[in-house]
């Protein structure tokens, strides 16, 4: 009979079990977004793939180009531009003109991202930095939306899509409102069904939130997503939202209808959990999300505008750092902040 003997290792810290690089987290949240991407080409056809598409292209020229007139390696690696890439399409009107999605791609990335030094130096979100800019410089064709499921979507572009660069888009005479605007402007409430399954005019990826949730949850399983930050954002949608609901229902929408209508499923999950412009403290990430989730309710139902998670979500990361330096974790052994 044969004796096994054990060794019992004893090492110093710290105790790496395993870790997950930026290629690896990166790659899986690309999976995650895989469902709601193509739901997004299913239901918005060929603008929709095409938006997507010039959406990632000119995130990833862009990314190139300054890395190489830097003289460094290229960094496309790592998949972080594909991912700012991807939420930038995922943002955008399906019949945005494809030279506006081209610029907003480039000035997101060279600003939001290169301009601070690159990865893990931004303090912004690149992809909410490049729509914002969008937003500002191009207000009518932002705010212009195409009907889902059209009947001739897979044969035929929408008319705004390839409009000549500095040209008045052709306008569709078939362009609906979201439901949030149709909502702060004429109070019409859309169906929790028809937002549960994406059947409505939005943007080209925010419109299906069960599949955005999918994801999210698929991201949370592998312990790659802080869940504190998009619970507290939910969380306070449906807290803020449902006390003024309760207090006027006439004129407030209901918290089920602020929770899955416009991008705020998109936002909480991929955009608001960007691991470099959130807090790192628990309770740095809690208040993150608080503050996020009322200054997007305040902007819905008080504000000029029907949608308020990109500015909430770019507003966050700004006080983000203030949350780090003023939520200090306590130095083991003393009675002090670190």
């Amino acid at each position: 009979m044969t004796n096994l003997t054990r060794t019992l290792e004893i090492r110093s810290s710290p105790h790496i079990l395993r870790g997950h690089g930026v290629d690896v987290i990166m790659f899986n949240v690309i999976l995650a977004l895989i469902p709601a991407t193509a739901f997004a080409v299913y239901a918005f056809g060929l603008s929709g793939l095409f938006t997507l598409v010039v959406a990632l292209v000119s995130c990833l020229l862009t990314e190139q180009l300054f890395t190489r007139t830097r003289g460094k390696s290229s960094s496309l690696r790592d998949g972080s531009v594909a991912i700012t890439g991807l939420l930038y399409g995922l943002t955008l009107p399906p019949g945005l003109p494809l030279w506006m999605v081209a610029v907003g791609g480039f000035l997101g990335v060279a600003i939001g991202k290169i301009l601070f030094g690159g990865l893990g130096n931004n303090a912004f979100n690149p992809a909410l930095v490049g729509r914002a800019i969008l937003q500002a410089a191009f207000p009518a064709a932002m705010t212009t939306w195409t009907p889902a499921f059209a009947s001739n979507r897979f044969s035929a572009l929408t008319p705004s899509t390839l409009t000549p660069p500095f040209t008045e888009p052709v306008v569709d005479a078939i362009t609906t409102a979201t439901p949030l605007a149709a909502w702060k402007f004429g109070h019409e409430l859309m169906g929790t069904k028809e937002l549960l399954t994406g059947t409505v005019s939005g943007s080209t990826g925010e419109t299906s939130a069960v599949l955005i949730l999918i994801g999210g949850a698929y991201l949370i399983a592998r312990n790659m997503m802080n869940w504190r930050i998009p619970v507290s954002i939910l969380g306070t949608v449906i807290v803020f939202s449902g006390v003024l609901h309760l207090t006027n229902p006439e004129n407030y929408a209901s918290p089920v209808f602020m929770l899955f209508s416009g991008g705020l499923m998109l936002g909480a999950m991929f955009m608001a959990t960007d691991m470099v412009g959130s807090p790192i403290t628990h309770r740095g990430v809690l208040i993150y999300g608080i503050v996020i989730g009322l200054m997007i309710v305040v902007i819905r139902v008080w504000g000029g505008m029907p949608e308020g998670v990109m500015y909430a979500i770019l507003f966050g990361n700004a006080i983000s750092p203030l949350l780090d330096r003023a939520i200090r974790p306590r130095v083991f052994g003393t009675g002090g902040r670190a």
